[in-house]
């Protein structure tokens, strides 16, 4: 078992280069199982275990996929050889559920496990699986699984979501991308991951029109071929990195981002005092000497709103704000289960029904804590960035699916921060416990 520490109170400054967008990466490599020939390469994709573990999926059905070099994610559909998705794969990871659609379009039939990954509330599939019956499946669901067939091939239908949901919009319109006539889904996710696994599709061959809209129009193809698609920075990313620099004061120059696609934090940055410039090439956040950060009320909800993966890294920065912040979440009921973490580091901060009310104190004071989740963990680290003294931060399992090198990145701007064994630091530690112990038994005082 690993856990991080960190030693705060250094201002972070310099360059930070984004990795690929997991949540993007994850939707097209699910998409990549249609294509009936040519490869498919994908590039600026992230080596995090969300996307191994994708990878590993696409492998067990036969389906050769993997890095060929840093960055480089070559997959060959033509020959699958299974329309099973076995639970220890899935059970690892929400995004592997979105197989289920690609392969129930390519055999007509599929058999994939119910889903699992980060504990933050409930996620239902009931949304894939309406979707996946309107367009003319027939899905039952035992021992754990969901087994889907349409022996007559997918049919195009209208399909409404009782909620916006990024899987389910860009699982569905993968599946409709090969059904027989027209498709349309109205309440879809506007992500841009979204738009990315449209974007990737119709570079296959698909006809996909308004993704980034609330409605998705997909005229089916009789089939899909392999491309190249280079995926967007992390946005998620992106926005941890900003609030890297404005919770240690620091100035950091953050490459690669994309305006528009983080934009909804960055604006909340500068209302909370902190300077942000872009240019063509990344955004700069910088917070001035001297500037006390002020609180500011967000509430998470799906885009072009505030995202939600960036609420707990948020709420870590407004434990230090001068005044009392809002912040609601709307998305996921269990996003909160990192407050008891921060309060054990000094924070002020309780929650009240679907919201944390945070009331900015001077300081933060290292502790041992656990991340219960990826973002939660990342909120962690960036509190213990900013706290007096050292923080141990264990649960970095969760950490590793979705940011590639964080504490390498963040060492590279200053932090103070590595990655160690529990069972080294035990080695360390065992020889002084036990001089201890046998001063103490020998009545010397130490």
């Amino acid at each position: 078992m690993q856990k991080i520490q960190t030693v705060g109170g250094r201002r972070l400054e310099g360059d930070v280069r984004l990795s690929g967008s997991k949540n993007a990466c994850l939707a097209i490599l699910a998409a990549t199982v249609l294509p009936q020939k040519g490869r498919t390469v994908l590039t600026n994709v992230p080596r995090i275990s969300d996307v191994l573990t994708l990878l590993a999926l696409l492998r067990h059905l036969g389906i050769p996929a993997d890095f060929t070099e840093p960055g480089v994610v070559s997959i060959d559909a033509s020959s699958p050889t299974s329309y099973e998705a076995p639970y220890e794969l899935i059970k690892m990871m929400r995004a592997s559920f979105s197989v289920l659609g690609p392969l129930l379009a390519r055999f007509g039939q599929a058999r994939v496990a119910l889903p699992g990954g980060c504990d933050i509330g409930a996620r239902p599939v009931d949304y894939h699986l309406k979707g996946l019956e309107r367009l003319g499946a027939t899905t039952t669901v035992e021992h754990g699984f969901v087994h889907a067939v349409a022996p007559n091939g997918l049919r195009g239908a209208g399909i409404y979501l009782d909620f916006p949901s990024v899987g389910a919009t860009t699982h569905l319109m993968s599946a409709a991308a090969l059904a027989d006539g027209i498709t349309t889904i109205s309440n879809a996710a506007e992500e841009p991951d979204v738009v990315a696994t449209a974007n990737i599709l119709n570079r296959m061959g698909a006809k996909i029109r308004g993704a980034g809209t609330k409605e998705i129009v997909i005229e089916g193809v009789e089939a899909l071929h392999g491309t190249e698609f280079r995926v967007d920075a992390d946005r998620i990313e992106a926005g941890t990195f900003a609030v890297a620099a404005a919770i240690t004061g620091g100035d950091l120059y953050i490459r690669d981002a994309v305006k528009e696609h983080v934009q909804p934090v960055t604006r909340k940055l500068a209302e909370a005092g902190v300077e942000v410039r872009f240019d063509d090439d990344g955004v700069r956040v910088r917070v001035p000497h001297g500037v006390a950060l002020k609180a500011v009320n967000i509430s998470a909800s799906p885009h072009p709103g505030f995202p939600t993966d960036m609420q707990p890294p948020f709420a870590a920065l407004m434990t230090l704000a001068l005044g009392t912040s809002v912040i609601t979440e709307t998305v996921y009921e269990r996003r909160f289960r990192y407050i008891d973490e921060l309060s054990r580091m000094g924070a002020d901060i309780k929650a009240e029904a679907s919201a944390a009310i945070i009331c900015g104190v001077p300081r933060l004071t290292g502790a041992p804590v656990a991340g219960s989740d990826l973002r939660a963990t990342a909120a962690l680290v960036l509190a213990g960035l900013a706290a007096e003294g050292r923080t141990d931060i264990s649960g970095i399992q969760f950490l590793d699916r979705g940011y590639e090198g964080f504490e390498t990145k963040l060492r590279a701007v200053g932090a103070n921060i590595q990655r160690v064994d529990y069972a080294d630091e035990i080695a360390t530690e065992l020889p002084l416990t036990s001089e201890l112990s046998l001063a103490r038994a020998a009545g010397v005082s130490a």
